[in-house]
């Protein structure tokens, strides 16, 4: 037993993730499977059961912790407000209009890219579709076009419970993450381009061009009219946002959350205004299911790191502990911030699984104060990684409902899709060095 507990604490870390991918692949719920792994390693560490009842209860009544909470929960009723008021539909069809096939059969997907709803594409999957009405588009093809383009704006969009998370992991603002990872979503559009979306016929518009005599099809001008107003409720938190971060915030000390928190409750009021729901279409919002399973999936994995920034019980503070055994070892800090978060990715196929898996390790692994290019640095490297273990994961539910849609099997997918998440992983690599020299 002295052998079984005297394990170098990086055993334990990565016997308690393995626990976890273990039970997701078994069919467990991806919450139950961390509350495990996080019981595992609390109690291989020595923590006591008083211990881990403080810990976990700090950070679920952390005000940090509530308002991040509040913060994915808003994002969810106010996706499901636009699904349901019409109003993603209605962009489509405004699009649609005026695309050639080739632009429309890659900005459908990524504009329901745009909410964050988990197997969104499935949604996605019939209007790329309908681009292809003389079915002349191999289903394959279609396939991974869905696929690759519903997921291109998740490195920043501060919509995406995942990238919430990220800036719960790293301290980092929604503005930075923006900046800095937004190659990262060109180079994907890029890369979607080359390996998938020039195999497309160029085409015509998706629908009859304008005619004199067609009134119907609405004149260029009043076409982005209509668009831009139905991003009226994603303008408003953007706006919002950056309004209370320019003017607010300099002169009176806020929680991070709270621009985003003012952001999406005047979105949501905008959208009710715009396209009304009823007192029980709230109600079953606002109580749905989904939104109280995110929000515990989200408060596990926080609870998780918790686990792993607090000390061990000897005082020894656990990353500390973490580091010395890695530079005993002589396995490069760099490979382990890129191959932890990639597993977590393939494992758990959702991007709040990985980041809430594999970002305490991977902060922690930069020190007690490291620097903003560290952290920066280190966030644009291990979120690329795990974002594509992900995009490659056999249990992702956008790729799963993608392939029954257009009939294709789930290992062919996953075959094409390697040529060009290798090229993002290699892009993703050379682009935090870059990082690395110029911040």
């Amino acid at each position: 037993m002295d052998m079984v507990f005297g394990a170098p604490v990086v055993v334990k870390v990565f016997s308690a993730l393995i626990l976890v991918l273990i039970l997701n692949a078994m069919g467990r719920h991806l919450a139950e499977s961390i509350v495990a792994g996080t019981l595992l390693l609390a109690l291989w560490c020595g923590h006591s059961a008083k211990t881990i009842v403080v810990v976990s209860f700090e950070r679920v009544v952390s005000v940090d912790h509530l308002l991040l909470i509040l913060v994915v929960m808003q994002v969810i009723w106010l996706s499901t407000q636009m699904a349901k008021t019409n109003v993603m539909a209605d962009l489509v069809s405004a699009l649609r209009q005026r695309l050639s096939t080739r632009v429309a059969i890659a900005a459908l997907p990524a504009i329901i890219g745009l909410l964050p709803m988990p197997g969104g594409a499935i949604f996605s999957a019939p209007l790329v579709d309908d681009c292809d009405p003389e079915k002349r588009i191999d289903g394959l093809l279609k396939t991974h076009i869905n696929y690759w383009f519903r997921h291109v704006w998740e490195y920043w969009w501060p919509l995406y419970p995942g990238v919430l998370m990220l800036q719960a992991a790293t301290g980092l603002d929604a503005w930075q993450l923006l900046l800095f990872h937004l190659p990262l979503s060109l180079a994907a559009v890029t890369i979607g381009y080359w390996f998938l979306l020039r195999h497309v016929p160029r085409g015509e518009s998706t629908t009859p061009s304008v005619e004199p005599d067609n009134p119907s099809t609405p004149p260029l001008d009043a076409s982005v009219r209509r668009i831009l107003g139905l991003l009226a409720p994603v303008f408003a938190v953007i706006g919002t946002y950056a309004l209370i971060r320019l003017a607010v915030a300099p002169f009176l000390p806020l929680n991070r959350y709270v621009p985003m928190i003012m952001g999406l409750a005047v979105a949501v009021l905008i959208q009710q205004y715009k396209r009304p729901l009823s007192w029980k279409q709230w109600k079953e919002i606002l109580l749905s299911n989904r939104t109280l399973v995110l929000a515990l999936l989200v408060t596990v994995v926080r609870v998780y790191g918790a686990f792993i920034e607090h000390p061990l019980p000897d005082g020894v503070p656990l990353v500390e502990q973490m580091r010395n055994e890695f530079n005993a070892w002589g396995i490069p800090i760099t490979a382990v911030i890129m191959a932890v978060p990639f597993v977590c990715g393939v494992a758990t196929g959702l991007a709040v699984g990985f980041v809430g898996a594999s970002f305490p390790i991977v902060m922690s692994l930069l020190g007690a104060d490291p620097t903003f290019a560290q952290v920066m640095t280190t966030t644009a490297l291990a979120f690329g990684f795990g974002y594509m273990g992900m995009i490659l994961s056999p249990v992702h539910i956008c790729l799963i409902v993608t392939n029954e849609h257009f009939g294709t099997r789930l290992l062919r997918s996953l075959k094409g899709l390697l040529a060009p998440a290798l090229v993002m992983l290699v892009f993703t690599f050379l682009y935090s060095r870059l990082l690395a020299f110029v911040l």
